[in-house]
């Protein structure tokens, strides 16, 4: 008789989510919501990462800091985990924290896919972009207070997750500053908000950066990289250094939706510096005179100029 692969499977609002074991790979699973794959995870090896995009920001993570130490990481969104795995697998008791919107998805997860033991990983459940927008400590380290918002919900208490448990503490707005590393993968279900991308937005993110720490943003985009090509351009008024990491062949105009990443930061980037970090086949990567040119005439996103990502579900992907 099959055994039941299915781990779990809830609704969020009007959106089902579901975590479901591998058929073929013991200890592999995958989280979707409405049928959408949103992550996969190995538990029998974190570093083992299915997804390219993946790949390309943990090669950037492994260049962040020397190997084994630790890296303050920040993922706005959580998914199942997957790149916070990787970094407790690489760089064991590292500092992390997670901005998750759905507290039940979170904690169901957790439930089914402990952390390991040790794991020094804290959780503000709200909206990232309300989280960002909040007070940052004042320059004497104390925090600046700020009125209560009803959109951080349970953001202004969070969790700390050690191991396969998770207790009160005090994790909030203001534990997210000098962030060493920031994965910005917000989506709802397969869409990413305007209002979570946008200069304002960005700029937050950088406020809440250490100095030379790199910024990661996951997208989903096609041919002629409208989307893409319009945050290149905002991420580029916020830091100095930003390049573009994508599978696709940046000039077919019949490729595929595929996931588009940009790196930024104040600093060089190590990825631009040294390109074998991405590992082989090396993705194509647009930096300096290169990008000026993919991005043209592309305009910059902000609050009362923004779009949402593109519909996978458009027929102009077909």
């Amino acid at each position: 008789m099959p055994r039941n692969r299915r781990v779990f499977s809830l609704m969020l609002d009007n959106r089902k989510a579901k975590l479901v074991e591998s058929r073929r790979r013991a200890g592999r699973y995958e989280l979707s919501v409405d049928g959408i794959a949103q992550s996969v995870v190995s538990m029998t090896d974190p570093t083992e990462l299915e997804y390219a995009y993946t790949q390309h920001i943990a090669r950037a993570m492994d260049a962040a800091a020397e190997p084994g130490t630790p890296l303050f990481t920040v993922h706005l969104g959580a998914g199942a985990l997957t790149l916070a795995r990787y970094v407790e697998a690489t760089r064991a008791r590292s500092r992390q924290l997670v901005v998750e919107f759905e507290p039940a998805l979170y904690a169901a997860v957790i439930a089914a896919l402990p952390l390991p033991p040790g794991a020094d990983l804290r959780v503000i459940f709200g909206d990232a972009r309300a989280v960002a927008d909040a007070d940052l400590p004042d320059a004497t380290g104390s925090s600046v207070p700020s009125p209560p918002s009803p959109v951080l919900g349970a953001a202004a208490h969070g969790d700390t997750v050690s191991g396969s448990s998770a207790v009160d503490s005090s994790a909030v707005d203001t534990d997210w500053v000098d962030a060493r590393f920031t994965v910005v993968d917000l989506w709802d279900a397969a869409v990413i908000r305007h209002r979570v991308a946008s200069q304002e937005f960005y700029r937050r993110v950088a406020a809440r950066s250490a100095t030379g720490g790199v910024v990661a943003v996951n997208l989903l985009d096609g041919h002629p990289f409208e989307y893409s090509r319009r945050q290149a351009a905002t991420l580029r008024t916020v830091f100095d250094h930003v390049a573009v990491v994508l599978d696709a062949e940046p000039e077919d105009d019949e490729g595929p939706l595929g996931n588009v990443v940009i790196f930024a930061s104040d600093e060089p980037l190590d990825i631009v510096t040294n390109p074998d970090l991405l590992g082989s086949p090396r993705p194509h990567m647009l930096h300096d005179g290169s990008l000026t040119s993919w991005i043209a005439e592309a305009r910059i996103m902000t609050d009362a100029d923004g779009t949402d990502s593109p519909d996978p579900d458009d027929p102009i992907w077909d």
